[in-house]
């Protein structure tokens, strides 16, 4: 298998950051208070872990569209896959906390399990599952937590 790009594994260590941050406020009380008064309510606890999780959802479909175009014949397979996890968190994500978290969570891993069958297919870079497993790790774990924080 080969090496994970420097900038890619930087960069989407980088993008774990916001997750990280929702569980440290969740954690500290004095902090999430200083995060809403310095730069508003949405960057804090579960604000954050739901509202990023959203975006990194939908970014990722838009990854795997990206893969979906290389495939040949245009197949309809890679398309309808690289569409779902947007579809899912827009359709999934939403009212109470505990909710919107679960369907990330269930949204993150089968992302996973995409990606995987991107791999598969031979439209992913060789590093490609390496990485996605290291995030998918960090990202899951975050809202493991934040359920867990409830």
């Amino acid at each position: 298998m080969s090496t994970i790009p420097r900038p890619a594994l930087y960069l989407g260590l980088a993008g774990l950051m916001p997750f990280l941050w929702g569980v440290v406020t969740l954690l500290s009380p004095a902090l999430a208070d200083a995060t809403r008064t310095l730069i508003g309510p949405r960057f804090s606890g579960h604000t954050i872990l739901t509202g990023y999780g959203v975006v990194i959802l939908c970014f990722m479909s838009g990854v795997l569209w990206g893969f979906a175009a290389r495939g040949r014949g245009g197949s309809w397979s890679g398309y309808v896959l690289s569409v779902a996890p947007a579809l899912w968190a827009f359709f999934f994500v939403g009212g109470p906390v505990a909710q919107s978290l679960n369907a990330l969570i269930t949204g993150f891993v089968v992302l996973l399990v995409i990606d995987f069958r991107f791999a598969l297919w031979g439209l992913t870079p060789r590093w490609w599952m390496r990485l996605r497993l290291i995030l998918t790790s960090g990202v899951v774990a975050c809202l493991a937590l934040g359920l867990w924080l409830v």
